[in-house]
């Protein structure tokens, strides 16, 4: 080790044949590793029961001596032990931030992470003390769900940002440094006759009190909707205009959008009775609130219809597959789901192979009546897609809902 004033402009004009650390004269245990190749990188010793503990800071040229510095000093500042463990950083990121700006789902899926798989295995461990290994071991204990496993690291490398911006942690963030897991992506899209079993496992379960009409029409519209859970289950009764067919939603993943109604998705409305004191169309059991979740019902009508692996979201994805299969393009699928992105509908594009195949054979034939006939006559350019208006949306938001109705509804 040698000891100088560590700065920015110091460390740069550090050089080592071999790797040598560097020590600063002032902030005791702060210090600087210089490889032969360049390579520099912040780092500083604490001292604790288990001896000493190295703990880097971050790459020179990434990281300012200055900035480092600081950090090392937070370290340092931290009470003996490393008191702020990652349970306590876990509780003050969920009241301090999620709590605060997340959407209910959001939230709920950061629970999970870190309630079910987080603090099981890191909670006690100072927040300063996690690294590549346990972000490494974290995801290895969830292996065989990969993505539970990137979801988990992925909410450990914010809880480590947001202990880094409060001062109680330093240094790059180990768990960004984790591959996530390939996922499994998983499609599972209903048949017509699936979809009949649905909507008579609906109409029996309903028919013989088993089932709550509010549950039972959730579950239709989100069928003849393409619609999110909460994009229904939160529907309230100032969004729905039924004098323009349509659903006027202000909050949902993407943000506000419009939802076309089909004359099937509008008779379900119709028949529903408006609760006093209740703005939400699919009302819950306290006063004032909305269907708090649907996952026990959907269990037991996916069970009486013999569907027990699909799962509420599929519906979403057969609202597409029956879209593509009916013709509409990616733009209008990516607009009737409320997607952001058109990229994001484009995953559903495989399901139309053999349309793609039919529509190249006949652009083919088209060039080919003209190069190989030699005609010197050329049809005009198209002009560009706009892509689809309002009427056009609810004009194929109609045909999907009467094909899916025409299985589902009785």
């Amino acid at each position: 080790m040698t000891a100088r004033w560590l700065t920015t402009r110091t460390v740069e004009a550090l050089s080592a044949r071999e790797r040598t650390v560097f020590r600063d004269r002032e902030l005791a245990g702060f210090g600087v590793v210089v490889e032969p190749s360049g390579r520099k990188t912040y780092v500083m010793e604490l001292a604790g029961a288990g001896g000493t503990r190295r703990v880097a800071l971050g790459r020179h040229g990434a990281v300012s001596a200055e900035r480092a510095r600081s950090e090392a000093a937070a370290l340092l500042a931290a009470p003996p032990g490393g008191a702020a463990t990652v349970a306590e950083i876990a509780r003050r990121y969920l009241r301090d931030h999620v709590e605060l700006r997340c959407k209910p789902a959001t939230e709920a899926q950061y629970r999970v992470a870190i309630d079910r798989h987080i603090l099981p295995a890191l909670g006690g461990l100072p927040i300063a003390a996690i690294g590549r290994a346990e972000a490494a071991a974290l995801q290895h204990r969830l292996a065989d769900r990969p993505a539970a496993a990137n979801q988990a690291v992925a909410v450990l490398a914010r809880l480590i940002d947001h202990a880094a911006d409060w001062g109680l942690a330093a240094g790059e963030n180990p768990a960004r440094a984790i591959p996530k897991y390939r996922a499994r992506r998983r499609e599972r899209f209903l048949t017509d006759a699936e979809f009949r079993r649905l909507g008579a496992a609906l109409d029996g379960l309903e028919a013989g009190g088993g089932l709550a009409a509010g549950a039972a029409a959730a579950i239709r519209l989100l069928a003849l909707t393409g619609c999110r859970r909460n994009e229904i289950l939160r529907l309230r009764w100032d969004e729905v205009r039924a004098d323009a067919m349509e659903l006027a939603l202000r909050d949902t993943k993407t943000g506000p959008r419009t939802v076309p109604l089909s004359p099937e998705a509008a008779a379900i409305l119709a028949r529903l009775p408006r609760i006093a004191q209740n703005p939400y169309v699919v009302p819950g059991r306290k006063t004032g609130a909305p269907l708090s979740g649907i996952f026990l019902q959907w269990r037991l009508v996916r069970g009486q219809a013999g569907l027990d692996d699909v799962r509420l979201h599929d519906l979403r994805h057969s609202y597409a597959s029956r879209a593509l299969a009916l013709g509409e393009s990616l733009p209008t699928i990516a607009r009737l789901l409320g997607h952001a992105r058109v990229q994001t509908a484009s995953r559903y594009a495989h399901l139309a192979r053999g349309r793609v195949r039919e529509a190249a054979a006949r652009v083919a034939a088209d060039i080919a009546a003209d190069l190989l006939a030699g005609r010197e006559q050329r049809a005009p350019s198209p002009a560009p897609d706009p892509g689809p208006g309002r009427d056009a949306l609810k004009r194929s938001a109609a045909r999907i809902a009467a094909e899916i109705g025409a299985d589902i509804l009785p």
